[in-house]
């Protein structure tokens, strides 16, 4: 069973946040859902990685799925969104891997600026597929049980990543990064509790 979903690099850049790469694994969802899924995923990604504090680790729980972010001191900052069984120390471990090997080979001084098609960094995929197994990836890793100075801060529902009085539906119909699809397929997956119970 595919553990991870999504992983993605942004530049947590002023006043807003940069994408810089991401790949997902989607297999799980239907054909016609894959979009919608994917693109609920960069919002709440992007939407995180905003409201993160660098430098700084969250993992955030929303139903069956969880987002586990990462921002360093440089605002570069990555995200992994998993089901609730992956570890988040390994998944953290993930975060910092990626990191520490897009800064090595993507100058900093793009980041801000940067288009993700011309970012030539293609590890992604290798990534996520490397550490789809949780057992593998902390083996393969030798993973110390402390990540680093920095605690990993555990939030029940995205809503407790957003501003006060900010809601998610809020965010979802001022999005430029949703289609009327996808903001119709959130409707219905609110109403049903559905495969995207965890955007709300």
């Amino acid at each position: 069973m595919v553990k991870l979903y999504a992983l993605n690099v942004l530049y947590k850049g002023e006043p807003s946040v940069v994408w810089l790469k991401s790949t997902y694994n989607l297999q799980t969802f239907s054909y016609f859902q894959r979009t919608s899924v994917q693109e609920f995923m960069a919002l709440v990604s992007k939407t995180i990685v905003d409201r993160t504090i660098a430098p700084s680790r969250q993992s955030v729980k929303e139903g069956e799925y969880v987002c586990h972010v990462y921002v360093r001191a440089d605002n570069l900052a990555g995200v992994v969104i998993s089901d609730n069984e992956y570890p988040p120390r390994v998944a953290h471990t993930l975060l910092t891997k990626v990191l520490d090997d897009f800064a090595s080979s993507v100058p900093s001084t793009t980041w801000p600026t940067a288009i993700e098609a011309n970012i030539p960094f293609n590890d992604l995929n290798a990534y996520l597929s490397r550490y789809q197994n949780p057992r593998e990836a902390d083996a393969m890793t030798k993973i110390q049980e402390e990540l680093d100075e920095t605690k990993i801060i555990l939030h029940n529902t995205i809503e407790a990543v957003l501003q006060r009085g900010e809601k998610l539906d809020d965010l979802v119909s001022k999005s430029e990064g949703l289609s009327l699809q996808s903001r119709a397929f959130y409707k219905t997956a609110r109403k049903t509790n559905s495969c995207c119970s965890y955007v709300g």
